[in-house]
C-alpha cells in the first residue's frame, strides 16, 4: 500500500467570473510539479469545496491526475454530511485516479457526533471505498472535535490509514501519535506547527502554505530529517507570520491574494466570500516580503 510522508499543498481552487477555471489550475500544477512535494489535496477546505458542486470536484481530480506528475499522490475531498453520499464521491474519485481520500468529519448535527457515530461513519465508509482513506479534523469549521480515543479506535482498521488534524494544540498531535500504530500517518494540518508536529513523530503535512512557499514548506522537512534543528526552526519561525496571515487572519481569500503576489493563479475566492481590499493586500504585501517571499521593490 502506498505511504503518506512529507508535503502536501491543500491546493485552491482557480475561479474566473465565479466558475472553475481549469486552465489556471493546470498552470499552478504545471509550476508545482517543480518541486519535490509528495502530491496533491484537492477539494478541501482551501479548495473552497464547500462551494463546490461534485460534478466539479471530479474535473478537478481528473484534472489534476491527468496533470500532476505520475509520481505525485492525489489525495481527493471526498468527505459529506451521509455515509451514502461520501461513498459515492469517493469511489468516483477513485476512477478518476485519487490515491486516498481525505474525509472531513460529519458536523452538521453537532450534538449528535458523539464516538460511536464517527466509529460508524469512517468504519463503513473504509469497508466499501476502492482507496485508502485519511480522516480530516478541522475543527474551527466544522465546531466537532474527534477526540483520540476515536481516532485510535479507527487507526486498527487496515483502510482508515491517515489523520490531517488542522489544531495548533500539540499536546493533542502527541497524544495521537502515542496511541496510533506506527504506520498510520499523522499529518500536521496548519504550517504554523509543521515542525514541532514532526518532532512529536508526524510524518509530514498537509499545508495552505505549501501553495505559496513549496520549497520552504519541503526545506523544513529535508532539514529535520538531516538533523539541522537549529536551521529549521529558525526558517518554521520566518514561515510562522505568512501562515498565520493566509489561514486565520485572512483566510482562502488572503491565500489566493498570496499565491498570486508569489506568481502563481490566485484569483477571488468563490462568492460569497469577498477578495481581499487594498489595505489588508498591503498588510499581506509586507508578511511575504519580511519572509523573502517576494522582493522589497522601491
Amino acid at each position: 500500500m502506498k505511504s503518506l510522508k512529507a508535503i502536501y499543498p491543500a491546493i485552491t481552487t482557480p475561479f474566473k467570473n465565479d466558475k472553475v477555471s481549469y486552465q489556471n489550475l493546470i498552470l499552478n500544477i504545471n509550476r508545482y510539479n517543480k518541486f519535490n512535494l509528495s502530491g496533491y489535496v484537492v477539494g478541501g477546505s482551501n479548495g473552497e469545496a464547500v462551494f463546490l458542486s461534485n460534478d466539479e470536484k471530479l474535473k478537478l481530480f481528473r484534472k489534476v491526475r491527468e496533470h500532476a506528475l505520475t509520481d505525485k499522490q492525489l489525495i481527493a475531498g471526498t468527505g459529506s454530511e451521509s455515509i451514502k453520499g461520501t461513498i459515492e464521491l469517493t469511489n468516483l474519485a477513485a476512477i478518476e485516479g485519487a490515491d486516498f481520500a481525505l474525509i472531513i468529519t460529519p458536523h452538521f448535527f453537532k450534538n449528535e457526533m458523539t464516538h460511536q457515530v464517527f466509529i460508524d461513519y469512517y468504519t463503513k465508509v473504509a469497508d466499501a471505498v476502492k482507496i485508502p482513506i485519511i480522516i480530516y479534523n478541522v475543527t474551527k469549521f466544522t465546531g466537532v472535535n474527534i477526540s483520540i480515543e476515536t481516532i485510535a479506535l479507527l487507526s486498527e482498521h487496515p483502510n482508515i490509514i491517515g489523520i490531517k488534524n488542522s489544531t495548533t494544540n500539540l499536546e493533542e498531535i502527541r497524544q495521537t501519535i502515542k496511541n496510533v500504530p506506527k504506520d498510520f500517518a499523522v499529518l500536521a494540518g496548519t504550517g504554523s506547527v509543521l515542525l514541532p508536529a514532526l518532532i512529536e513523530g508526524a510524518k509530514g503535512g498537509v499545508l495552505a502554505l505549501a501553495n505559496v512557499a513549496p520549497a520552504e514548506c519541503i526545506s523544513i522537512f529535508k532539514l529535520y530529517n538531516d538533523g539541522n534543528l537549529l536551521e529549521a526552526e529558525n526558517l518554521q519561525s520566518t514561515l510562522i507570520p505568512v501562515n498565520q496571515a493566509i489561514t486565520s487572519t485572512y483566510g482562502v481569500a488572503g491565500l489566493k491574494a498570496a499565491m498570486d503576489m508569489v506568481g502563481y493563479y490566485g484569483g477571488n475566492p468563490r462568492s460569497p466570500l469577498k477578495p481581499l481590499d487594498e489595505n489588508k493586500n498591503n498588510i499581506l504585501k509586507q508578511i511575504l516580503t519580511n519572509a523573502s517571499l517576494i522582493q522589497q521593490r522601491d
